[in-house]
């Protein structure tokens, strides 16, 4: 999803973005005491009082890494030298640093230097790929540094003012303005749990990792993305909201190698308008529930298909990306509120929400050795595994993991990541199933979405 050229390495989606247009944005919980400007003096108020509270802890960042190669012509193996700037927020003074996870990706080598030129060495503590978080730890610290407050509280409203802080193009630490587009914006193409603040604050390459802040000085999100057709800022800019960025990094900070997400356990689809009529809704809101886990978390707290999710806490929820979202915010097995619609009541229901069953490790993989699969390397899908790849918890099939070049399997055409869903019409749930597969069958796979059949000869 990631900008792979190596000037623009933290040129933050750029390409996945310009893709989608069809996002989603949802009501958030908003406070009420904003005010407009009354009068000529205060319009001509200045930004510099927020920007000096807030700059000395953003932070510019420089990656280093080597990947590597095979000559196209010789095919002699070799190294290459990659590089990305990005930004950076300082959240705790003893030097741990929030940026975006697309910014260190796959470095070996991260430099940061400081609003006041300062340089230091940083390690990476956590990197969570889902959120495009990561948190690093600034190396030989000996003060307290300046940090931002995360304001988790979600009080922000459409048409709030924010500055976005960051390291556009490299040029050094730059200040851009705007407003808040839009809240909760999913459906973006960026992540399926992703919940963004949206924002016409320029953003550009570069940019990835550093601060969206209120007019508090507060740290409201990390700008992660925007949507461009020229890769530089049109004015449609998102941001990781605070609540996910404080996640990842009460998790790093607590001793975590990984952020785990809990889940409430059911799935649903977004109400449409045709939807809503025959349910007898006002408007299009919420998601119905099509799916339960059994004896999941959902099920305790006495959700049931049919049942119409409208908020999780009392922020509004319209679509399972939402849902993903105010669920992965939350510690395993915190408490959350789910304001449901059933038989035409409004309810609210308690339910604790869990770590997603299932291991997530592929280290017990097994190597298919005969049939005309040998080669791939094959794993039956559980909803841990299937969401830490970045699928559908309720999926079943097993996957494929490696498969070896010049195999069988390579030459039937699988791939790393198919799902294999059925073999000769059988649905695939065990991997013994595709053990001594023969010539002729047919096979039904998952590949990124997309249901392919056909017959192997």
């Amino acid at each position: 999803m990631k900008i792979q050229t190596v000037a623009l390495a933290a040129a933050l989606f750029l390409s996945a973005c310009s893709q989608s247009n069809d996002s989603q944005a949802q009501d958030a919980v908003f406070a009420e005491n904003r005010v407009v400007p009354g009068d000529a003096l205060a319009m001509k108020s200045s930004f510099a009082p927020v920007v000096r509270t807030a700059a000395p802890a953003v932070v510019n960042i420089s990656a280093r890494g080597v990947q590597q190669v095979r000559d196209p012509f010789w095919g002699i193996p070799g190294q290459r030298q990659t590089g990305s700037v990005g930004s950076g927020v300082i959240v705790r003074p003893d030097g741990v640093v929030v940026t975006n996870n697309h910014v260190i990706a796959n470095m070996q080598q991260i430099r940061v230097t400081l609003n006041d030129r300062r340089e230091f060495n940083a390690r990476v503590v956590l990197a969570d790929e889902r959120s495009d978080i990561a948190v690093l730890q600034l190396e030989g610290v000996n003060e307290r540094l300046p940090t931002l407050n995360i304001d988790d509280r979600e009080e922000q409203q459409i048409g709030d003012l924010v500055l976005a802080i960051g390291n556009p193009f490299g040029v050094g630490q730059t200040v851009t303005n705007g407003i808040i587009s839009a809240l909760n914006r999913t459906e973006t193409g960026i992540s399926d749990s992703g919940s963004f603040i949206q924002t016409d604050a320029a953003i550009n390459p570069g940019n990835s990792g550093g601060a969206l802040v209120d007019m508090d000085g507060d740290l409201i999100g990390i700008n992660t993305a925007i949507f461009s057709r020229s890769g530089s800022s049109s004015g449609v800019g998102f941001a990781v909201p605070a609540a996910m960025v404080k996640r990842v990094v009460d998790s790093a900070v607590g001793g975590a190698t990984a952020v785990v997400r809990p889940w409430l356990g059911v799935k649903g689809e977004s109400v449409s308008a045709d939807m809503a009529r025959s349910l007898g809704l006002e408007r299009p809101q919420g998601l119905v529930v099509t799916e339960v886990w059994p004896n999941g978390p959902g099920v305790r707290a006495g959700l049931r298909e049919g049942d119409v999710i409208t908020a999780v806490d009392g922020a509004e929820v319209n679509d399972q990306g939402g849902l993903n979202f105010r669920v992965g915010t939350r510690a395993p097995n915190d408490t959350v509120e789910v304001t449901v619609l059933r038989d035409g009541r409004r309810e609210t229901v308690s339910a604790r929400v869990q770590p997603l069953p299932g291991d997530a490790g592929t280290e017990n993989a097994t190597m298919v050795r005969s049939g005309v699969l040998s080669g791939a390397q094959v794993l039956a899908l559980n909803p841990a595994l299937a969401d830490s790849l970045g699928g559908d918890p309720f999926a079943s099939g097993v996957i494929v993991g490696r498969v070896q070049r010049g195999s069988y399997a390579h030459r039937v055409g699988l791939q790393g990541g198919d799902i294999i869903l059925t073999v000769n019409g059988r649905a695939v749930t065990d991997v013994q199933q595709l053990m001594d597969v023969g010539r002729g069958s047919e096979l039904t796979i998952n590949r990124r979405g997309q249901r392919i059949s056909g017959v192997i000869r």
